[in-house]
């Protein structure tokens, strides 16, 4: 291994996550320093829920598909939805696997898993850079960073896709290659609406907790009168 190399796999990768570590910690402290708004409206509703059941809900809906009518009538939708951020979990395990535990790659069969998740997600990656740019609605709402950072992630898959075996017999191109856009991703991350995942804990608490209180949350399956009997 080159010296190169070595400085991509360790020193640039953790300085790289300490930058990020220390934006994210002022992010949040911002962010926990506003002043929640007094509700103005008594609770509402049959009895049968609270803030506290509202919340719960609205932080696990992300795994409930079928409650929310843009992934309930688009299933393929949804699957792309998590075939790509399997594709970014596996991408980012990789980064840690081969400096630290690179003997796990040592079993064909968990560094193909890496590259079938990390394949799915380079495949579903690209058909959303053909839908960002042939669907004039969401072209319409787009911004450079939108591009940019699709693109990248989409690119950033490839690599990892290639660089899951960790062979160098070939060469070490790919392996810095992967290294160095994952710094990169980790710099410009903070910056970037690809943040959104910081800030889901909090907006879905704070708005489980609203419409919990105003008996919304959690969702009934059938007609308020009908649950009252």
């Amino acid at each position: 291994m080159s010296q190169l190399l070595h400085f991509s796999e360790h020193t640039l990768q953790e300085v790289a996550l300490l930058f990020m570590a220390t934006i994210y910690f002022f992010r949040i402290r911002w962010y926990l320093g506003f002043t929640l708004a007094k509700e103005r409206q008594p609770p509402t509703g049959l009895g049968d829920t609270n803030p506290k059941k509202g919340s719960r809900y609205s932080l696990a809906n992300i795994v409930r598909p079928w409650d929310m009518e843009s992934t309930r009538t688009r299933p393929l939708m949804y699957a792309q939805f998590v075939i790509f951020h399997l594709g970014v979990v596996a991408s980012i395990s990789l980064s840690f696997i081969i400096p630290y535990s690179p003997g796990l790659l040592d079993s064909s069969g968990f560094a193909a898993l890496l590259q079938v998740l990390t394949g799915a997600a380079f495949v579903v990656g690209v058909m959303r850079i053909i839908r960002r740019l042939s669907d004039t609605y969401i072209r319409a709402i787009s911004s450079p960073d939108d591009y940019f950072s699709l693109i990248l992630l989409t690119a950033w898959f490839a690599f990892a896709f290639l660089a899951a075996p960790n062979d160098i017999s070939g060469g070490e191109g790919i392996l810095l290659a992967y290294f160095i856009l994952t710094a990169f991703f980790l710099v410009y991350v903070p910056f970037s609406k690809i943040s959104h995942y910081l800030y889901y804990p909090f907006t879905r608490f704070y708005l489980g907790k609203h419409f919990g209180r105003r008996g919304v949350y959690p969702i009934r399956k059938k007609p308020a009168y009908q649950t009252g009997k």
